[in-house]
């Protein structure tokens, strides 16, 4: 009887131990187990996050408008892929070829002085009849050479109408669809120099006409003179002197 009641008291004992042992563990467990909520800590991160992201996209438009700047500058810098510089050079050196293939009397000063003082002026009414039959034969020959030469540039400026057409259509297309200032500045400086080589074809024919015309008005002079001069001649020489005449002889 005593033995059982000693037992039974080391069981309580010892359940009683244990449970003493585990009691902190249990403590701990439930008090990891409880969360504590801050509604206003909350709503200052919820504000904080809210701050920095919009930072972020700041930084991401940012970013963006520099890039769309780079992409403006490189346009605004590309080169127009069209050049007409070496075809306007070349009617350019076509027209210059006209002029210099002048017949007689160039476009130059220093010949146009010789030829002229030798020819025209006071050296139509001077010299033999001869000489001046020849001087006067010279000075047609100007004439007619200047008006062919004339007639010359003028058909060579014509023919630069065609591609001075052309080149101005493309010059004004390019312009209106230029992707940048560059290409724009370009695209009118040549309608610019197209603009000058047309002014210089005008020029031009407005030169060979005006030297054709002039040539035409100092052989008009000259043949004036000439025949003043012939007249005077004529006019001095003594009268008609009869003489006898032996129309037949007999045997």
């Amino acid at each position: 009887m005593i033995a059982r009641k000693t037992r039974r008291s080391l069981m309580i004992a010892s359940a009683l131990s244990l449970t003493l042992s585990f009691q902190p563990l249990l403590t701990t467990q439930a008090f990891a187990q409880v969360v504590v909520y801050d509604p206003s800590n909350f709503s200052q991160n919820v504000l904080t996050a809210a701050r920095e992201l919009q930072q972020i996209n700041n930084q991401i438009q940012m970013l963006t408008n520099q890039a769309q700047s780079l992409v403006n500058q490189g346009k605004n810098l590309a080169n127009l892929p069209l050049s007409t510089l070496t075809q306007l050079q070349s009617q350019v050196a076509r027209t210059q070829s006209l002029l210099s293939q002048a017949q007689n009397i160039a476009f130059n000063v220093e010949r146009i002085q010789t030829t002229y003082s030798s020819t025209y002026g006071t050296a139509a009414a001077t010299g033999s009849n001869a000489t001046m039959f020849a001087a006067a034969q010279s000075r047609w020959q100007n004439s007619v050479g200047a008006f062919e030469d004339s007639l010359k540039v003028q058909a060579g400026v014509v023919g630069n109408i065609s591609t001075n057409s052309s080149a101005m259509s493309s010059l004004v297309t390019a312009s209106q669809s230029a992707s940048g200032a560059l290409q724009a500045a370009q695209a009118g400086n040549q309608l610019l120099a197209l603009h000058s080589q047309q002014l210089s074809d005008l020029v031009a024919v407005l030169a060979a006409k005006g030297r054709a015309d002039a040539l035409e008005q100092a052989r008009v002079t000259a043949t004036e003179s000439q025949g003043q001069q012939q007249y005077k001649i004529f006019s001095t020489r003594g009268g008609y002197q009869p003489g006898n005449v032996t129309m037949f002889r007999g045997n």
